[in-house]
């Protein structure tokens, strides 16, 4: 039975991975800058209860009109 996981086998999971994240993250990237924050905060999607504090802190602040936005 040998090593059950081959260098091969972080290959094929890079490439299911890798777009499955550009996906999840683009949307996130999205309402954090429409939101006023920093975009890149919309990486904490990817760590576990740390993105329920972040999606509740974007829920519950105040928001920054985008520019050429009326609210």
């Amino acid at each position: 039975m040998g090593n059950m996981l081959q260098p091969w086998h972080f290959i094929i999971l890079f490439f299911i991975v890798a777009p499955i994240t550009m996906v999840v993250l683009a949307p996130f990237w999205m309402i954090f800058k429409k939101a006023g924050f920093q975009p890149i905060l919309s990486v904490l999607m990817l760590v576990p209860l740390v993105n329920l504090v972040a999606i509740y802190i974007v829920a519950f602040s105040e928001w920054k009109a985008a520019p050429g936005q009326k609210l």
